[in-house]
């Protein structure tokens, strides 16, 4: 792996002054204080801070709020990563038995995580890795701190579409695969 990137903490921001809050001073530690979290999805994805109020975060808040460290702190290079992948039981266990009732293979999956030379950085859970999902990637592209809610759900949304209209022999609708999908995210909470 390249060189990981870190940098000291400035007090010269909402995420930097609540990162210094707990004594966190190295983007390297505030990594992971991120990936011990537990994952749990936030009461207001829009707003960063409540990651630190709600002890939890998703992939989206949790890698957004590191992007958003780099971003005043004015570390350059890191990238929020917004990637599609195929979720299925291989890569994600807990998920094995909603996709066997709905008879699916696997289920496109929106997951973010960030970018440093090339290389991915996960820190949705202590033990997450590349390698669990990299190997399964459709697509990447580079996304804001801010485009982690509506547009990441959107795009998501079209993604899926577009994956039913080429794969006819899967008799879903979109509300109907949504639904699938939030049952699979509620698996990977439980």
């Amino acid at each position: 792996m390249s060189k990981f990137p870190n940098f000291e903490i400035k007090p010269c921001g909402e995420i930097s002054n609540e990162f210094l809050k707990m004594d966190i001073s190295t983007f390297n530690d505030a990594c992971q204080f991120i990936a011990r979290l537990p994952y749990g999805r936030n009461h207001d994805k829009n707003d960063l801070k409540t990651i630190f109020s709600d002890n939890c975060g998703t992939c989206s808040t949790k890698h957004a709020t590191l992007k958003r460290l780099a971003q005043e702190n004015e570390f350059e290079g890191l990238k929020l990563i917004l990637g599609i992948f195929k979720m299925n039981a291989q890569n994600t266990v807990a998920i094995t038995e909603t996709l066997r009732k709905n008879n699916l293979d696997f289920i496109p999956e929106a997951h973010n995580y960030l970018k440093f030379e090339n290389e991915i950085l996960d820190f949705t859970k202590r033990n997450s890795n590349a390698s669990d999902f990299e190997d399964s990637l459709l697509l990447e592209i580079e996304i804001l701190p801010n485009q982690i809610s509506n547009y990441k759900v959107e795009f998501h949304k079209e993604f899926l579409k577009k994956w039913l209209t080429e794969n006819p022999e899967i008799e879903f609708d979109i509300e109907k695969l949504w639904k699938v999908r939030e049952k699979c995210i509620e698996d990977l909470s439980n």
